[in-house]
């Protein structure tokens, strides 16, 4: 039978990309596995009455919510340039599409900071998956591309993402009022430098893995660990 992934890896390289962590694991969808995370939000990603994203995506029916991430993950494909690059992975639980980890960066060559954004199928909350793929998306970012920042935000009213930066050691980094569905609210903001990942603690240091890797560093231009002036080691 044909696969289509080599085909795709051979193309895009990001599709050769796997983050492995025990029964986790991060990497790119190809269209099967689309659709089955497509239906997966259509089932529910969080409570009906909050709203944890900036676009409210998961509101609509069924077939609109399959729509926005089908339309998310294809625009997100072709954003591998080193000034501005996006890793949509998809996160399998022995072998389930369980959610979603984002890194994205504009110009990550040069300052080495990204951002992460990730959203789990309702049903899978409250297992700890959400703590387990940030920390193999931190683990991606400084291990396997050199960064020498992280940063992340989450609204007040989204615990469940602020709990998770405080647990893997973020530095607070200030609040600010922005707008969401045309009314203020506060938004708090989070940074993980280097600094603080050398020095996280030994329950944060598993033994995760990482394949397909040179290639992409080599499309997003990273050739060598060089740091900003004045960035922290």
């Amino acid at each position: 039978m044909y696969s289509i992934r080599p085909a795709l890896e051979a193309v895009i390289p990001t599709f050769g990309l796997r983050v492995r962590w025990d029964d986790l694991e991060l990497r790119l969808p190809d269209d099967v596995e689309l659709l089955a995370l497509a239906d997966l939000a259509a089932g529910g990603v969080h409570d009906p009455d909050a709203t944890p994203f900036s676009w409210p995506w998961t509101r609509g029916t069924g077939e609109e919510v399959k729509r926005n991430v089908l339309a998310h993950q294809w625009k997100n494909r072709g954003r591998t340039a080193a000034d501005d690059w996006v890793l949509s992975l998809a996160v399998f639980r022995k072998g389930e599409i369980v959610g979603e980890q984002q890194i994205s960066a504009k110009n990550f060559h040069v300052t080495r900071s990204a951002h992460t954004g990730s959203w789990l199928g309702l049903r899978h909350h409250g297992q700890g998956i959400g703590t387990r793929m940030r920390l193999m998306a931190l683990y991606l970012a400084f291990e396997g591309l050199d960064a020498a920042e992280m940063v992340s935000e989450a609204y007040t009213d989204n615990p469940a993402s602020n709990a998770v930066s405080r647990r893997l050691g973020y530095a607070t980094n200030g609040s600010r009022i922005t707008a969401r569905e045309e009314r203020p609210v506060v938004e708090n903001n989070y940074r993980m430098t280097r600094e603080l990942w050398d020095a996280r603690p030994s329950a944060l240091r598993p033994e995760i893995t990482l394949d397909g890797l040179s290639p992409v560093r080599e499309l997003f231009g990273i050739d060598q660990p060089d740091q900003p002036e004045g960035a922290e080691h």
